[in-house]
């Protein structure tokens, strides 16, 4: 569904690789873990006599709540994955992602003080790479996460040259 105020018409965007949909959901998984594990601890305690008499119920709920979540992150994964896009035009990138707050950011070619390549542990198990893009502007960097090494290497240079020629002829 393509909505008119965040997709300029005839603009073709490129999204991130699907292998990202994986880093997502095993990222999820070992922070729904955590927060399990780190709610779940006075239950534990509880059930063993450690602790002292409290509902069940009640200290069932925050790790219920973790796990509850942790799912509805998970579920929602591959459609997040498939909102997060960018697209080069002339003298600017536009990056885009959200499912229910859909956001798209314009960056200026010119206004780039340099574009920074980070890859995570879990990324490069499936050689993937996070580009982002750092702007004069306090609060309005933008970042694309999961793209391909050689597509990140390709990014930093492309834009890198081009914000490096926009800002010459200011």
């Amino acid at each position: 569904m393509s909505n008119r105020a965040i997709d300029p018409e005839g603009l073709v965007w490129s999204r991130v690789s699907p292998r990202h949909v994986t880093v997502v959901l095993l990222s999820t998984l070992f922070g729904t873990l955590f927060w399990t594990a780190a709610l779940g601890w006075p239950a534990v305690l509880a059930a063993t006599g450690v602790w002292p008499a409290a509902p069940q119920a009640l200290l069932l709920l925050p790790p219920a709540l973790a796990v509850t979540l942790g799912t509805v992150s998970a579920l929602l994964a591959p459609r997040r994955v498939r909102a997060i896009g960018y697209a080069e035009r002339g003298e600017d990138l536009l990056v885009r992602r959200g499912l229910l707050y859909q956001r798209v950011l314009v960056i200026p070619y010119g206004r780039m003080q340099y574009v920074d390549v980070s890859v995570s542990p879990l990324q490069r198990t499936f050689g993937l790479a996070t580009v982002k893009l750092h702007t004069a502007a306090v609060g309005s960097h933008a970042e694309i996460p999961g793209v391909d090494h050689a597509e990140a290497s390709r990014l930093r240079e492309r834009l890198t040259a081009r914000g490096q020629a926009l800002l010459a002829g200011l």
